[in-house]
């Protein structure tokens, strides 16, 4: 691995103010990484940086000026990239279907994803074993009612991740994605309902134990810190009580 200027190997993640991103910052800064942690709230990844020794970089992946500030930032060499920001906005059906939160959900999901890899390919590929590990979900696997224009950029997300996969099978960069269940944040649940508390805790209602972010983070950082020969295309994660996207275990109450 190629180092950054404070010695250590350089890792960017994205929608690092929160839930797995902020968690996946810490737990690579734990293993010796130095993180650029990047999002569009300033005020909260300035404080994780703080925290982690890291650097903090306003950046919305959806903002091809951003973006580039932020490949500024990171310069010639970097050993990771973490695409993490994303997000879902509404469960409507198709029949009901938002237009503009489906565009949301495209743009963060699948083109601010393109724009940061594209931004960040040489670097990557300038330490001779970069890695990229996305950010997906099990939504990018199956479909689920009320779940069409998530489901449909989290599949872009997975689809994206194998093309690029394949287009880069002779350069020294790895291509990861990690695709998890039922993981409980703070958040995610709570922006994809418009800030209804009482429908975001229903998603984990009577589930133990859903996933947590650091579940997560711990996963992609064991992913990450692979062997530069050992690729893991994809690694689904869930909860023990979700067999399956519609078959979680509840407790009753």
């Amino acid at each position: 691995m190629t180092t950054s200027s404070s010695s250590r190997p350089l890792a960017v993640v994205t929608g690092a103010s929160s839930g797995i991103g902020a968690a996946t910052a810490r737990h690579l800064a734990a293993a010796g990484f130095h993180v650029v942690c990047a999002a569009r709230r300033a005020d909260r990844i300035a404080d994780l940086a703080a925290e982690i020794d890291g650097t903090a970089v306003t950046c919305d992946v959806t903002d091809a000026t951003q973006v580039a500030a932020l490949a500024e930032t990171v310069g010639d060499s970097l050993d990771v990239l973490v695409n993490n920001a994303g997000g879902a906005f509404g469960s409507s059906p198709v029949a009901e279907a938002d237009a503009e939160q489906w565009r949301a959900m495209y743009e963060v999901n699948v083109v601010g994803l393109m724009q940061v890899t594209k931004a960040l390919l040489p670097a990557l590929k300038a330490t001779g074993a970069g890695i990229i590990c996305n950010v997906g979900s099990t939504a990018g696997r199956i479909a689920y009612e009320g779940g069409a224009g998530y489901t449909a950029a989290k599949h872009g997300t997975q689809v994206v991740t194998e093309t690029l996969r394949l287009e880069l099978w002779d350069q020294p960069v790895r291509v990861t994605e990690i695709a998890p269940g039922m993981v409980q944040t703070d958040e995610f649940s709570l922006v994809r309902f418009g800030g209804d508390q009482e429908k975001a805790d229903k998603v984990y209602a009577g589930v133990k134990e859903p996933l947590v972010a650091d579940d997560v983070a711990e996963a992609i950082t064991w992913m990450v810190t692979r062997p530069s020969h050992v690729n893991v295309d994809e690694l689904v994660i869930r909860p023990r009580a979700q067999a399956a996207q519609h078959k979680v275990f509840r407790e009753e109450s």
